[in-house]
């Protein structure tokens, strides 16, 4: 039984019992926890429903959420969202610490408080950003496939080599010198926004405003691990890695950027950064964007044929494959367990968020360019 206090003001008695404020704040530490179960739910019901995903989220709500975070943190030129993150990781170690030796004693609260917090991360990163996993997929909005045949694939990328070496020649006399990019990275992502407004004008659903770009400061960690970016989901910032060869910068750029507009899907990510990169005035840009699918291509057809793979890599100018090994020899600089690691956590992420290829799903945009391009000149 808990003590039961009386007490009189203005005329009136009032009772406290401070057990039954006891169960309240007890009851209180369950309400977060349970909203998850809640949250997880009825994003799985809403995953069902693409339409509805997209009518009133991808296309409702967020865009002036986004917009409304690009143009706040876009007024910064360093990455505030890795700050939040570097003081979000701070407050836990620091939190773990004081609680080091609850955890005998206090264990379920403890447990609770994590799952609260989660709850609250959870609810912020859906809303912000990640509902856009459930939206209606690209190729249904473009009205086109995704599958093609091997003849097909090892067709198209013969176009594919004849448009990058082109690109190549038109930059560079010389066949055999890779392409060096002579712009500073803060002058690409000034450049990267002319790319979305040339494909505006054909496909009005990749309209980009507000640039919010950023070097991040975590480059050389996520160098290590295997990423040359990532789109911060509560900043809605690009963050692109400063160390990535830079051929290969304004691709890369476009991608993460068509994340801030709402396209969560790898595959669809590489297609639309392939897409503003290539619809760039800027022959640099249209090279990083043309060797990005060169690449993929290739890597595709050797899954299914090394020897012809092989045979298709001796029609690429040596100046392109010289740019290819520029990046050989990144990932291999960089090569290190660490990369294992965050790459299986990766691919299980979006196996969650119902990409079901996982990292494949980057590799997965050939599906878009080869069927995209079934009726045109590239």
């Amino acid at each position: 039984m808990g003590l039961i206090l009386i007490y009189p003001y203005k005329n009136t008695t009032y009772i406290y019992n401070p057990l039954s404020n006891y169960y309240f704040l007890m009851k209180k530490k369950y309400i977060l926890p349970l909203l998850l179960l809640l949250q997880i739910i009825i994003i799985n019901i809403l995953s069902f429903f693409p339409e509805f995903v997209e009518r009133y989220y991808s296309n409702g709500l967020f865009p002036y959420l986004s917009k409304a975070e690009r143009i706040f943190f876009g007024m910064f030129n360093f990455s505030i969202g890795d700050l939040i993150y570097g003081v979000v990781i701070i407050l836990a170690l620091r939190w773990f610490w004081k609680t080091r030796k609850t955890w005998r004693k206090n264990y379920k609260d403890n447990i609770l408080r994590m799952v609260g917090a989660f709850s609250v991360f959870y609810f912020l990163f859906h809303l912000l950003w990640a509902m856009n996993y459930h939206r209606v997929p690209l190729n249904e909005k473009m009205g086109i496939e995704k599958e093609y045949t091997p003849d097909e694939l090892i067709a198209f990328t013969k176009r594919m080599i004849d448009r990058t070496n082109a690109i190549h020649r038109q930059i560079e006399k010389n066949d055999s010198v890779k392409i060096v990019i002579p712009y500073t990275i803060d002058e690409i992502y000034s450049k990267s926004t002319d790319g979305y407004k040339e494909i505006e004008k054909q496909f009005p659903y990749f309209a980009f405003e507000h640039e919010s770009i950023k070097s991040s400061l975590i480059s050389t960690p996520l160098s290590y691990m295997g990423f040359g970016g990532y789109l911060n989901p509560f900043t809605n910032e690009a963050q692109v890695n400063y160390n990535l060869p830079l051929y290969g910068y304004p691709a890369t750029t476009c991608h993460e950027m068509s994340h801030q507009i709402g396209y969560a899907s790898e595959s669809e990510a590489n297609f639309i950064g392939y897409m503003a990169s290539i619809h760039n005035k800027d022959l640099y840009f249209q090279y990083s964007g043309y060797t990005l699918a060169l690449k993929y291509c290739l890597r595709n057809i050797n899954k299914i044929d090394e020897k012809k793979a092989k045979s298709m890599a001796k029609l690429v100018l040596p100046g392109v494959l010289a740019n290819f090994k520029e990046s050989e020899a990144f990932n291999k600089k960089y090569e290190s367990f660490v990369e294992t690691i965050f790459k299986y956590f990766y691919d299980n992420y979006l196996k969650i968020n119902k990409q079901k290829d996982g990292l494949e799903a980057y590799s997965k945009f050939v599906g878009l360019l080869v069927n995209y391009y079934k009726d045109k000149e590239l």
